[in-house]
């Protein structure tokens, strides 16, 4: 490719206020020269789901959210945890445990060629540290490990299972067709890491390395989204063979991108990084070329490896102004490389 390639993640207020600016039937990827990819997955056809009322909403896991409005928009924020009770593995099985059964994987190749005409093609995402999260709720799964390994193991290997066959079964479907799939999970906080070394390793790690090894095999390249300083974890991920690291929240502990460029960037591709917490929402619309300008300087000085994106979903607070200043400097200065 000629310049830096981009990428967009936004809420849904976001991709509005982008549409009233520039028009509902504009391109906004042409407009804004935003690469981004094509996603592609099979249809839910298993049990029925619960039903829900109001702004609820549930999904084939169990798991249940509530539309919460905020200043401007809203946010699902979680409201039902489906293994929130559980003590015992006798618990566990009690649960209704996700199938690849009861998903139809038959129409995935044709939307698959279809996408690739135009754009590279993710599929997947695998988290099951997340996961383990989103079942316990945050403080029971981080307290799991130490509390009851052999729980712990049971759980997160079922989540594991699942996973593994489901994208399997995803990967079978449109092999020679997928770019990107996503071995992902959220280790880093905005000061430090969530769980322990130890903890990753004993009971997460051997899961993400499968799944790892399991796009690989395909010729899929990994994806791994780790928000926040998620920077003690990052020479394993790497050694088991993470080929993206988004979103390189540089403000936080540890997460310089020089240094990051330096010892990984002839390993890695980066992908975000562009600062949404102060200078998207907040700065001007010079600042925010001068943060891109930054990015791309600090993570694709050798004119390689890097996608710029924002450092995560674009909020309501951030003007369509910045918006354009954002991938309008992208598009100049990444061709300057």
């Amino acid at each position: 490719m000629d310049r830096i390639p981009t990428d967009i993640w936004a809420t849904s207020e976001v991709w509005a206020k982008l549409r009233a600016h520039f028009g509902e039937s504009a391109d906004l990827g042409q407009v804004l020269h935003i690469d981004g990819f094509a996603g592609v997955g099979p249809e839910y056809i298993g049990p029925a789901l619960p039903p829900v009322s109001g702004d609820e909403s549930v999904n084939f896991w169990g798991i249940r959210t509530k539309r919460v409005p905020h200043e401007g928009g809203a946010y699902d924020e979680q409201s039902f945890y489906p293994l929130a009770s559980a003590q015992t593995i006798d618990d566990l099985n009690k649960y209704v445990w996700p199938q690849a059964d009861w998903f139809d994987y038959t129409g995935m190749r044709v939307k698959a060629q279809e996408s690739s005409k135009t754009r590279a093609v993710q599929c997947g995402y695998m988290a099951p540290f997340y996961f383990h999260n989103l079942l316990r709720g945050l403080e029971p799964s981080l307290m799991d490990p130490l509390i009851d390994p052999e729980f712990t193991h049971y759980l997160v290997g079922r989540v594991s299972d699942f996973f593994f066959d489901h994208h399997r079964r995803m990967f079978e479907a449109c092999d020679g067709l997928i770019d990107v799939a996503q071995v992902t999970d959220d280790l880093g906080s905005q000061a430090g890491p969530l769980i322990s070394m130890a903890s990753y390793q004993e009971f997460y790690a051997p899961h993400h390395q499968r799944f790892i090894d399991l796009c690989h095999a395909f010729g899929i390249k990994v994806f791994h989204h780790d928000d926040g300083s998620c920077r003690p974890f990052l020479p394993l991920l790497v050694e088991m063979g993470i080929d993206i690291l988004n979103p390189v929240q540089w403000t936080c502990p540890g997460m310089d991108m020089t240094e990051l460029k330096k010892e990984f960037g002839d390993r890695v591709c980066f992908h975000g990084a562009v600062e949404n917490q102060r200078i998207l929402p907040f700065g001007t619309p010079e600042e925010v070329r001068a943060e891109v300008r930054h990015c791309i300087d600090s993570l694709a000085g050798d004119g390689t490896g890097y996608i710029l994106a924002p450092c995560h979903n674009l909020q309501v607070n951030t003007s369509v102004e910045n918006i354009i200043a954002m991938y309008d400097e992208a598009w100049s200065y990444g061709k300057r490389l």
